[in-house]
């Protein structure tokens, strides 16, 4: 499993270079914030279309590893685009082409992961966690780096690890399965399958409540007095909470199940998010950071081993194509452009309140269709 955890380690170690920087560069450009959340919104809402779309594609043509080469160049040379712009009008569509080409990368190595744990599925977290160390690694370098020589050394950074991880991808081998039916008919299953759908509404509303933190934290530690550099340390923290979740991912997987990890999961973003909303300290911002490890890991690996669990043969990468874009894109594109506008109406604290109280809202809603759905069927 050294390759793909290898792929992880860099990729999210690129990510950590880039993308809690954007809210910053786009600022530093002299953008609005309803601008500014119309481009934190463009992104996640094309991965949507485009996550579903390559992973699809790879499975109907067994085309995986083609698509993940192409799909790594592609979101390397878009990203150095965005760097030279300064236009509003011109960030748009490279915002876009740059979302489109990024969408599938993690799914289609989440499938190819899973493929090659073979009966040790619920180990999944133990390969995955070498991302958030590449995360955690880098971050508090990167932050360095970009307080000493500017902003632009978030995009040079990213370039230069995913490259490394492209090589790193081309050995990374992907399992050919054929489905017992057809391809149509398996996305069929999926989409029928009520369950999943009403798991897929749960992680809609956590990619709201996530994008809504991982937008916008750096503006928020900007305006009460945090520097760049205690902004890498903050991205520091968060990720070593996420590592013992990854390494005991299996035993909460064993003991909750993934539908319950789910609903603890929103549970503490909603928490999470109110913490925020009344802290004015940078440093108490470090500690509400600790509880990061009780968000996104334990979503992500549920969600992760749910895909996998109820896709059938043939179209597992894109049930993880489904589960990615729903999380991180309309998810994450609601989160983006919602927080935007009540970043721009209420001011940063006030941002997290309310998607914090709405994400709560929500978790009830959700327990209470789950329950009595549960007692028509037992009634049936």
């Amino acid at each position: 499993m050294f390759f793909p955890a290898a792929f992880y380690f860099l990729a999210y170690a690129a990510i950590s270079f880039l993308f809690p920087f954007l809210a910053l560069y786009y600022q530093t450009l002299g953008l609005t914030g309803g601008q500014i959340g119309l481009l934190a919104g463009l992104a996640p809402f094309i991965s949507m279309i485009s996550s579903p779309f390559w992973t699809g594609t790879a499975d109907a043509t067994r085309r995986h590893k083609s698509i993940l080469v192409i799909t790594i160049l592609g979101t390397v040379a878009t990203a150095l685009v965005i760097s030279r712009l300064v236009d509003f009008i011109w960030l748009i569509p490279f915002v876009i082409l740059y979302a489109f080409l990024n969408a599938p990368l993690y799914s289609l190595v989440d499938s190819a992961t899973l493929s090659m744990l073979g009966e040790r599925k619920q180990r999944y977290g133990r390969v995955r966690l070498w991302g958030s160390v590449g995360w955690g690694v880098m971050a508090p370098l990167a932050g360095e780096l970009i307080e000493n020589s500017g902003i632009h050394w978030a995009f040079w950074g990213y370039a230069a690890l995913m490259l490394i991880g492209l090589f790193i991808a081309l050995k990374i081998p992907f399992q050919q399965i054929e489905s017992a039916g057809s391809f149509k008919s398996g996305i069929r299953t999926l989409l029928t399958h009520r369950p999943w759908i009403l798991f897929l509404a749960m992680v809609f509303v956590s990619g709201v409540g996530m994008a809504t933190i991982n937008n916008y934290l750096f503006i928020y530690m900007a305006s009460i007095g945090a520097g760049e550099g205690l902004m890498g340390i903050a991205l520091t923290v968060s990720t070593l909470s996420e590592l013992p979740v990854m390494f005991f991912g299996d035993r909460l997987l064993k003991r909750f199940g993934a539908r319950g990890m789910l609903i603890v999961g929103m549970a503490i973003i909603g928490i999470r998010l109110l913490l925020y909303s009344v802290t004015g300290l940078p440093w108490v911002v470090l500690i509400i950071q600790l509880i990061h490890g009780l968000t996104f890991p334990i979503i992500y690996l549920a969600g992760v081993a749910y895909a996998d669990q109820v896709a059938p043969p043939g179209v597992k990468a894109t049930a993880q194509g489904m589960f990615g874009s729903t999380l991180m894109g309309i998810g994450a594109a609601v989160g983006g452009l919602l927080g935007g506008f009540l970043l721009g109406a209420y001011e940063a604290s006030g941002m997290y309140r309310i998607t914090g109280l709405f994400v709560l809202a929500a978790l009830f809603l959700f327990v209470l269709v789950d329950r009595l759905s549960k007692t028509n069927r037992r009634a049936s």
